[in-house]
């Protein structure tokens, strides 16, 4: 198999498992958590931003591991992560033990992303990039929609949500064997030093990228961590069981997401400004509508693919924007607009929670939609450069 595809398929299964059930599977069950761990929305805020303080954790252990032994540690280590963690969850009787299964989980995604753009970097041919980091980083959507099915599922049935989460437990380990298997070329080797200093990251065009990743940490885990409780608590949508709507909202992100594979094509029709402010305008869209009509079949399922569609395609977009910018620094540069948006993603659901209870969820959703609109506002086309070669 060439390089190309078979890193592509191998990344694309690591984030399937560690960007979708491992990390947006919190928010799919939270209702679930609530009753049977009787959680305030407060205190669901705080378990989400331990989640994601986990993912930022992972993203600075796992640059480490990549810089002293290559791609396949992390990546591996990630997956480990997300089957002890997911396993915690499931056996999980009170609700600190069941933080430290999310924390260990949420962990997983920081730790098994950023090593692929190392090894897509060394192993794939220059014109394939953007191509295999797309598909990558989509592979997010189909966890996503397979978590969504599993949540389906157990709502329809008489099954505990814990068999759900022991299901995704399993599937981590089998893709963790796959990926041994597949990163085996590039086991113990970290590829050459690179002589650009790291402070370059913060310099130049980098900035526009870091405080966009910034704002998408910040909106996609207030929606991936309160829409679909924000929809249930609102009465559910008509003609299915309440329990049924979280399982909705996930499916239809999921499956809108696939457009993520086609991002590099839009990206060279459009350019990159106009295709950040689209994203940025859908990501606000999303928002508005489960604020206003959480109760309406079209809205929740626009709302949900125009999510799904905004997190593959920009994930696609900080994967290969950072790798075009400094292609010197692939993983640390992709580190870095990570830990940017991972600093979003503590800050966004601990905040959020605590506003819903203040100010009710509505106010919440439209001040996370507040944000996504000022950040397509403020992409201008100087803002958003491809290339810099720093003096």
């Amino acid at each position: 198999m060439r390089p190309v595809w078979k890193l592509s398929a191998a990344g694309f299964a690591a984030t399937a498992i560690t960007f979708g059930p491992a990390r947006m599977g919190f928010g799919l069950f939270l209702t679930e958590f609530k009753s049977t761990f009787s959680m305030s929305t407060g205190i669901a805020g705080v378990v989400s931003g331990i989640g994601f303080f986990g993912f930022l954790l992972g993203l600075l252990i796992g640059y480490w591991m990549t810089s002293r032994w290559g791609p396949r540690l992390p990546v591996v280590s990630g997956l480990l992560a997300a089957v002890i963690g997911m396993g915690i969850v499931a056996a999980a009787p009170n609700v600190w033990v069941l933080a430290s299964g999310v924390f260990l989980a949420t962990s997983s995604a920081g730790f098994s992303w950023t090593p692929f753009n190392n090894a897509v970097h060394r192993l794939v041919e220059d014109r394939w990039h953007e191509v295999s980091l797309s598909i990558v980083s989509t592979g997010t959507s189909l966890g996503v929609a397979a978590a969504g099915a599993t949540a389906l599922i157990v709502s329809f049935s008489e099954l505990s949500w814990r068999f759900g989460w022991a299901a995704f437990a399993l599937a981590a380990l089998l893709t963790l064997l796959a990926n041994w298997a597949a990163l085996r070329e590039l086991a113990g080797d970290p590829g050459p030093a690179s002589s650009t200093p790291w402070a370059t990251l913060l310099t130049g065009p980098a900035r526009p990228l870091l405080l966009i990743a910034l704002s998408f940490g910040i909106t996609t885990t207030i929606y991936i961590s309160f829409a679909a409780d924000r929809i249930q608590q609102a009465g559910g949508l008509p003609g299915i069981v309440e329990r049924a709507a979280p399982a909705v909202v996930f499916l239809a992100y999921g499956i809108c997401g696939l457009i993520g594979l086609a991002t590099g094509h839009i990206h060279k029709i459009i350019g990159l400004p106009w295709l950040l402010r689209l994203l940025h305008i859908a990501a606000a869209t999303a928002l508005v509508l489960v604020a206003l009509t959480p109760n309406s079949w079209t809205s929740v399922v626009i709302s949900a693919g125009l999510q799904g569609a905004y997190v593959m395609m920009m994930s696609a977009v900080l994967a290969f924007w950072s790798e075009k910018l400094f292609p010197s620094l692939p993983s640390l540069s992709f580190t870095a607009v990570l830990l940017a948006m991972a600093v979003g993603s503590v800050i966004g659901p601990a905040f959020a929670g605590f506003a819903s209870g203040t100010f009710g969820p509505q106010t919440m959703f439209l001040g996370a939609a507040a944000i996504a609109g000022v950040t397509a506002a403020s992409i201008l086309p100087h803002v958003a450069r491809e290339r810099w070669s720093p003096a």
